[in-house]
């Protein structure tokens, strides 16, 4: 009984590790561009559909894993984050390599698995994602990083259904790159004094609060124009127009959240991208098959 509550706390200690529940960022996304392709004419299975959900957790718990390695000692430094996993001790350094090793490995097979353009695209996707975990070492537009990173997501879903490029997927990769790199700059807020010791670049560290969350607001609404453009490529109708309207405004509920002189409810604001990703997932769904 004692060696499985350890492996119990072993998974939960990796789960929280890569924040395993922040998944529900990215994943409606890969799999909106998985849905966007059947609608423009590939076939679509429920196997294919297990294999993105594989590739996509199994990404992102490289990308999350190697993020939690590079950032280890400046977590440790920072007081928001000093009870992270690594510098709590947790989980070990080499625990975590063998993690993002083993995930990177199951990422390039299942891309394997999706066809030849998704597997010779499978080690540049890594290196995207991989990045950003040392952007902030080189750049002050890290936030972006982080967007052109999880625009990975639904390019890849449609990429694995479709095996070739189309224009939905690239107006769906803006809209979510602009999303992620908008929602992010609010996160950074929280950050802008510990940056700014530590040497660390980030758009608030560059431009200041309230430059920024103007930066992000535009980010947004550029966000919202992307996505509702893809009505103009697909014949998605009201249904998703709707949609896209419901994104909009908890997009704006997010940015009403958060004040150049009031942060404290950034925590509040960040957790609402969850519900942005179910919501345009539903609406997508309902639009091509309801």
């Amino acid at each position: 009984m004692q060696a499985i509550v350890t492996a119990i706390g072993r998974v939960g200690a990796y789960a929280s590790l890569i924040r395993f529940g922040h998944t529900v960022f990215a994943l409606p996304f890969a799999l909106t561009g998985a849905m966007l392709a059947a609608a423009a004419g590939c076939p679509l299975g429920w196997g294919r559909v297990g294999w993105i959900v594989l590739a996509m957790a199994s990404a992102r718990t490289a990308a999350m894993g190697m993020n939690r390695l590079a950032d280890a000692r400046y977590d440790a430094l920072n007081p928001r984050t000093t009870n992270r996993e690594l510098p709590r001790g947790l989980v070990s350094g080499g625990e975590a390599v063998a993690l993002v090793a083993a995930s990177s490995a199951v990422f390039v097979a299942v891309a394997w698995r999706l066809g030849p353009l998704c597997f010779a695209l499978s080690p540049v996707a890594l290196a995207v994602v991989f990045w950003y975990s040392f952007a902030k070492r080189y750049t002050h537009y890290t936030q972006i990083w982080l967007g052109l990173a999880l625009a990975v997501a639904p390019v890849g879903g449609w990429l694995a259904v479709c095996g070739q490029f189309g224009w939905a997927a690239a107006w769906l990769a803006l809209g979510t790159g602009m999303w992620v790199a908008g929602f992010d700059i609010l996160y950074a807020c929280e950050d802008i004094e510990f940056d700014r010791r530590s040497r660390l670049f980030s758009i608030p560290a560059r431009f200041g609060v309230a430059r920024s969350l103007w930066v992000s607001r535009v980010l947004h609404v550029v966000a919202v124009a992307s996505l509702a453009a893809l009505a103009l490529v697909l014949p998605l109708g009201p249904v998703y127009l709707a949609g896209v309207a419901g994104v909009a405004l908890l997009l704006g509920y997010e940015q009403s959240l958060v004040r150049a002189d009031d942060l404290s409810r950034v925590g509040k604001a960040f957790n609402l991208n969850g519900y942005v990703g179910i919501l345009y997932l539903a609406a997508t769904a309902a639009a091509l098959y309801v």
